[in-house]
């Protein structure tokens, strides 16, 4: 019988995202099993106790050992390019977990100053109460990471592209600080996934995931997960069998399955996001147009150079303020207002007034969050449907 859980040599990415980390049953099924179950059953008392006691590997609690979250886990190092990955119940709590697992009281993190509400909060509100300070910088500039760093810190994160107006940071050259500091280097590839960006080939020793966007791609469950050495992931596989933030084997298997399409949606994505934002950049309602694809964009040969495509996360400031742009938002009839992402369908929000919102105004003034600001995730509907539900609005305002 063929053991799927070993990658074959050479295999591409599509391949990996499809065959890795399936070791087929005794019921030699042919797609992949879930398994519903808390816990398992062991033949006897010494078997039980040589798994407890970590002597023989097996199965123990699905908190922390579940056979279909493995599948997921495995899948994803693979197109990572990492040693080894652990899921978790959101991308908040990867973040969350990768901390609690590397940092202590004293260390500092130096994080890009564009990244999601949520991820500032977490380390200003939670951390700070930890002891752990962070400091923020412009993301695409080199030296400004460099004079933050001290001895104390011991962490690096970024987002690139960042949400929502698609700033990039040479990988490469941050991990040659990061790492000449002392630092770990840890980059969120959420909206571009391994199919379009591969962090750890780039020199980056963590890389994080909400499986909720384009890992999945159809907005239909939560989880997270984070992908690196062993080393690293040994310790943060400790915090989440300890403290308890676990990816449920449902969810592990819908993102499993959101895996085997992912090279194909994220082209079709970067198409249509590409096209989408070419119009935007014309319209005269819109007064600038955030998206790396763009020749103009400031960091685009960068993008082009340590990315396979442009992502399809796009923002765009409308002339008029809070206004105007909801006054865009609340014209589409198509596209979903909402902030989550990554979906097959489009989606529209307002960063200043929800993703960004709990963000106090000298943070948003700093990462250029905008009053006019709008993002769109570029789905795969019809582009000209795309362009004409947004279209009612922009008119309306040109």
């Amino acid at each position: 019988m063929h053991d799927e859980s070993i990658p074959g040599e050479g295999w591409q990415l599509d391949t990996l995202a499809i065959r890795t980390g399936h070791r087929r049953t005794h019921e030699q099924e042919h797609g992949e099993p879930i398994f519903p179950t808390s816990s398992f059953v062991y033949d006897s008392a010494a078997e039980a106790a040589r798994k407890f006691g970590g002597e023989e590997p097996g199965n123990i609690y699905s908190r922390f050992t579940n056979p279909t979250v493995r599948t997921f886990e495995e899948r994803l190092a693979a197109l990572e390019g990492g040693e080894r990955c652990v899921a978790t119940s959101s991308g908040m709590a990867a973040i969350l977990a990768t901390a609690l697992a590397l940092l202590e009281a004293g260390d500092e993190i130096v994080a890009s100053r564009s990244l999601f509400g949520s991820t500032v909060s977490l380390f200003d509100k939670y951390l700070g109460k930890l002891g752990i300070t962070t400091r923020y910088v412009e993301l695409s500039n080199l030296e400004a990471w460099e004079a933050a760093i001290t001895p104390a810190t011991k962490l690096l994160f970024a987002e690139t592209p960042s949400n929502p107006l698609s700033e990039v940071v040479d990988i490469a050259a941050l991990a040659e600080i990061a790492h000449r500091h002392g630092a770990w280097l840890a980059i969120d590839n959420c909206f571009l996934t391994p199919a379009l960006q591969t962090p750890i080939e780039l020199g980056a020793d963590l890389v994080i995931h909400s499986a909720t966007k384009y890992l999945d791609g159809q907005g239909r469950a939560i989880g997270g997960a984070v992908v690196g050495r062993d080393k690293e992931l040994e310790e943060l596989f400790g915090v989440v069998r300890t403290c308890g933030p676990c990816l449920s084997p449902f969810n592990a298997w819908i993102f499993t399955k959101g895996l085997e399409t992912l090279g194909l949606r994220m082209k079709a994505h970067c198409a249509n996001a590409q096209q989408l934002a070419e119009w935007l950049d014309g319209h005269p309602a819109v007064a600038q147009v955030h998206y790396s694809g763009l020749v103009g964009h400031p960091q685009h040969a960068l993008a082009a150079r340590q990315q396979k495509g442009f992502g399809a996360v796009l923002g765009f400031e409308v002339k008029g303020g809070r206004q105007a742009a909801w006054s865009v938002i609340d014209a589409t009839r198509l596209v979903s207002i909402t902030g989550n992402l990554g979906d097959v369908k489009t989606t529209i929000t307002h960063p200043a007034t929800t993703t960004h919102g709990r963000l106090s105004d000298d943070q948003k003034a700093a990462a250029s969050i905008h009053e006019g600001l709008i993002r769109v995730a570029v789905g795969l509907e019809d582009l000209a449907d795309i362009r004409a539900d947004l279209a009612r609005g922009l008119d309306a305002l040109a």
